[in-house]
């Protein structure tokens, strides 16, 4: 339930009463005493739904908009004349006031945001570095991403147009400064004793399945929208879909930066694009769920107006991402094709183990080097087959070359091949 308190300026007493009376709502009138501007206090106990009619009634009926009109939440309603109330306005969303509110709010001070979101990006660093999900997690608590997300599509849906810049710009610079941030501490680590001699960040799990994103990344992204947006406009679980949305934009943001620290141009190429798909994807997703589930400008000549610019940047953000989608696509292709030559190598080499013709041998792989960008370059995939023989055992002649010929056939690529032969005995 809501309490929504209108200080009545003087003259609009009666206007306020018959709005309140033709919506079908209980009041309470507060006279005032003293010769201030206002006359009264009316208080309305409604429903969460009955909110925003009550008010545009209240607007179209003619109450100044200098006005104040307070809405609150009550914690507890003890009246069964609320039964009623609720099934004439039936209903889970909270008003467009309150969400132009609750979105405002959602988005800190500047001050706050950035300091936030820098140390945010100094744990999910460390956490990359360190091959730590947990840590990572847990900078995610503290990322202040989820108001800036959801109040540039409030400011657009609603007419705000102050709250959508604060929104875009709060998103731009905080990726750019949680990009420039993981740049800065992997430059400064980059070298120390807290790294170990050759660290090539391209090997560490966490980071590395940030530079391989597949287009089923895209799922992330969408589901958070939804979910941020469900949690703004029901106003449950703030904090665990905040989490979310920053999964999608911090630890992508951080490892492009780590790129930039190790000079690596394609880590931060495919990191670059899962951070703006995401983040564009975020937007569009709040964008269209903030309009089909009914918010409009409160003022009906604007309607139109805002229904074009939504529809503009919905159309700009599909083409961006589309464009985006490219890499991810191409990212998807390679990753599965690298995955594909070791899937095929391994399953040769057993079937050459167990073919008669090396009756003795043991043949296993190795190390495979066959990196993503090898796919469109078409560089040779370079192999190390590693076989074990019963000593005194001799191999077939240009046997290195038969063991490429099979693998080669067996992936269709070219294929450097290097034969370690190992005399092993076995127990029984």
């Amino acid at each position: 339930m809501r309490l929504v308190q209108v200080f009545v300026p003087r003259g609009d007493l009666d206007l306020v009463l018959e709005t309140a009376t033709a919506t079908g709502v209980d009041y309470t009138v507060s006279r005032q005493t003293d010769h201030g501007e206002f006359e009264a206090l009316v208080s309305v106990p409604v429903p969460p739904a009955a909110v925003e009619p009550f008010l545009s009634e209240l607007r179209t009926a003619g109450l100044d908009e200098d006005a104040y009109t307070v809405v609150t939440a009550a914690e507890t309603i003890v009246s069964d004349r609320t039964d009623e109330l609720h099934r004439e306005f039936d209903g889970t969303r909270i008003s467009r006031e309150e969400l132009q509110s609750r979105a405002a709010d959602l988005a800190p001070a500047a001050s706050t945001y950035f300091i936030l979101l820098v140390v945010s990006t100094i744990i999910a660093t460390a956490g990359l570095l360190l091959d730590s999900a947990a840590t990572i997690i847990g900078a995610m608590v503290v990322a202040p991403l989820m108001g800036p997300a959801l109040s540039a599509s409030v400011g657009v849906v609603v007419d705000d147009d102050a709250l959508a810049r604060r929104g875009i710009f709060l998103q731009v610079v905080g990726i750019a400064v949680a990009v420039a941030t993981a740049a800065v501490i992997g430059w400064a680590l980059r070298g120390t004793v807290l790294l170990p001699p050759g660290f090539d960040i391209t090997t560490v799990p966490e980071i590395r399945e940030r530079i391989t994103p597949s287009v089923l990344a895209l799922f992330l992204a969408l589901g958070s929208g939804v979910a941020g947006v469900i949690s703004l406009v029901r106003n449950v679980g703030s904090v665990l879909v905040g989490v979310a949305i920053a999964v999608a934009l911090v630890p992508p943001a951080a490892t492009a930066g780590l790129g930039i620290a190790w000079g690596h141009p394609a880590v931060v190429l495919t990191a670059g694009t899962l951070v703006l798909v995401n983040v564009l994807s975020i937007n569009l997703t709040a964008l269209i769920l903030l309009w089909l589930s009914g918010y409009r400008p409160h003022r009906t000549e604007r309607i139109d107006h805002v229904y074009g610019q939504l529809r503009s940047r919905i159309v700009v953000i599909l083409v961006a991402i589309a464009v985006l989608s490219v890499v991810l696509g191409g990212v998807t292709y390679g990753t599965y094709q690298t995955a594909a030559v070791e899937h095929d190598i391994r399953t040769e080499l057993e079937a050459m183990s167990d073919d008669p013709e090396y009756e003795g041998l043991y043949f296993q792989e190795s190390d495979v080097e066959y990196e993503l960008v090898d796919v469109y370059t078409g560089g040779r995939a370079s192999v190390t087959v590693l076989v074990e023989r019963p000593p005194g055992e001799q191999e077939p002649p240009d046997f290195a070359d038969v063991v490429r010929d099979r693998l080669e056939s067996a992936t269709d690529v070219d294929l450097e091949v290097a034969v370690e032969l190992v005399d092993t005995q076995r127990s029984g």
